[in-house]
């Protein structure tokens, strides 16, 4: 498994929070900009982070969603 940073993963984070109030409420270009703003960053730091590390963006991305949505999982 791709060993992401801890930047990306609160990156991540950070999207995931942003993402909560947007889809509970009616649609606003304003009240989802944060969201889009956030989910953009994390996109963009996952590429560079590939790039640098030399780590299948796919794989990358993967690794922080597992850590990120399902931590549990790597606990036992």
């Amino acid at each position: 498994m791709a060993n992401p940073s801890d930047e990306l993963i609160q990156l991540y984070r950070v999207a995931v929070e942003a993402q909560t109030k947007p889809t509970s409420e009616p649609y606003t270009e304003e009240g989802w900009a944060p969201w889009l703003e956030a989910a953009e960053a994390f996109q963009r730091a996952v590429t560079a982070e590939a790039e640098a590390t030399e780590t299948g963006r796919g794989k990358l991305e993967q690794a922080v969603k597992k850590i990120v949505l399902w931590p549990e999982a790597d606990a036992g």
